[in-house]
């Protein structure tokens, strides 16, 4: 298959006298750093994306992803419930053991309250008795964690635990792979991405003693202080420093963030907010194409149609930096001639956005109309023109 690339005229409404616009200024004492805007796919900021690091509770970010993407198959109910092991609640109860959900000694809990845990509170506990319950031992289930870290194209990440407690530097991730997990969770799993990230506290266990019930913050620094945040996870552990992926949606555009290495709890909570304001703030979505516009026409091969429209899905917007007009080049990318079959709607091609100083933008462009595969008579009418040229 070839790489077809097709320039396009810029639509009247883009053409403007062409203003170079620098990439509007941020700097941060985090030493890793990486803000992307999903409504276009553009990278904002990244300093030492793929730098590859300890990530302490981040971690835990995937074994949720697992636990979501099992209960989308119904291979997991939210309902079901796993026993607290004796030897999983000795090894993680106490001090010692970091966060906790406060489990208690052979009591059933639900998924959804494990999930809880998990997310809101960030319980180490929570989640070995998750990945038990789910695979038996805790290194089973680390396995389906890199499996689907695989799956992602984590190419710079491994698990070793499900809970990211130190382990020597088995574990590691960078803030571009945890992006791409951020990403893939809110939008692969949108329903329980809204359903268990954005949850400002939970009550779980009781205090000894006098038995009151156990209400923990979310940790999230977004929350409360950004609008439009709606998760993910903070991490912290000496080795790893503090770290947080976040993310917030405004008016349409939804940011994903990384921070690792800050030195406090309080250095996060005002590095994050002012990251995840920045990102707002300093940039504009520029409209490009409107949901339902024929972009351009693609050459279809084995299909009982020679050619397919390309379309926007949605209407699709660039990120360029505020307040001012650059100059944009639009072309149409595609692996070619598109092998059919294909169905309406399926994702076959891109807008490519180029602007001075940024980075190119790719855009999804789908298929206006099913393409099925051409029959017997149809690939011998092809190949007889392929044959001759015509």
């Amino acid at each position: 298959m070839k790489k077809f690339a097709v320039a396009l005229l810029l639509a009247a409404s883009l053409i403007a006298t062409p203003v170079f616009a620098a990439q509007p200024p941020f700097s941060t004492p985090a030493p890793v750093a990486y803000l992307q805007d999903l409504s276009s796919g553009a990278i904002l900021y990244a300093k030492d994306a793929d730098r590859r690091m300890p990530p302490a509770s981040l971690a835990k970010i995937m074994t949720v992803y697992v636990a979501f993407d099992m209960i989308s198959r119904g291979e997991l109910k939210l309902n079901q419930t796993f026993t607290v092991r004796p030897e999983t609640w000795k090894k993680w109860h106490g001090p010692a053991a970091g966060s906790t959900m406060f489990l208690s000694v052979n009591e059933d809990v639900s998924v959804a309250n494990l999930l809880y845990g998990i997310i809101t509170l960030s319980g180490n506990d929570a989640c070995v008795v998750l990945a038990e319950g789910i695979s038996g031992t805790e290194e089973a289930f680390v396995s389906r964690m890199n499996e689907q870290a695989k799956k992602l194209g984590l190419t710079n990440s491994h698990f070793g635990t499900s809970n990211g407690w130190p382990d020597g530097g088995v574990t590691y991730v960078t803030a571009r792979d945890l992006a791409k997990l951020a990403t893939a969770t809110i939008q692969k799993f949108p329903k329980l991405y809204k359903e268990f990230y954005s949850k400002p506290n939970f009550t779980w266990g009781k205090t000894m003693g006098s038995g009151a019930a156990i209400t923990q913050a979310n940790r999230d620094p977004l929350l409360g202080r950004v609008a439009g945040a709606d998760g993910l996870k903070t991490g912290h552990t000496e080795e790893a420093g503090y770290g947080f992926t976040g993310s917030a949606e405004q008016n349409g555009r939804r940011l994903v963030m990384v921070m690792a290495g800050l030195t406090s709890f309080n250095q996060r909570i005002e590095e994050s907010v002012r990251f995840m304001d920045w990102g707002f703030r300093a940039w504009q979505a520029k409209p490009i194409v409107k949901a339902g516009r024929v972009v351009e026409t693609a050459e279809v091969q084995g299909g009982a149609a020679s050619r397919v429209n390309l379309v926007a899905p949605r209407d699709l917007t660039a990120t360029l930096p505020g307040g001012a007009v650059p100059e944009l080049q639009l072309s149409v990318v595609y692996e070619g001639p598109i092998k059919a079959p294909f169905k309406k709607g399926q994702h076959i091609a891109d807008l490519v956005v180029k602007s001075p100083g940024m980075a190119p933008q790719h855009l999804p462009l789908v298929a206006e109309n099913d393409v099925a595969e051409a029959g017997f008579f149809g690939r011998a009418w092809a190949g007889f023109f392929s044959l001759f040229g015509m």
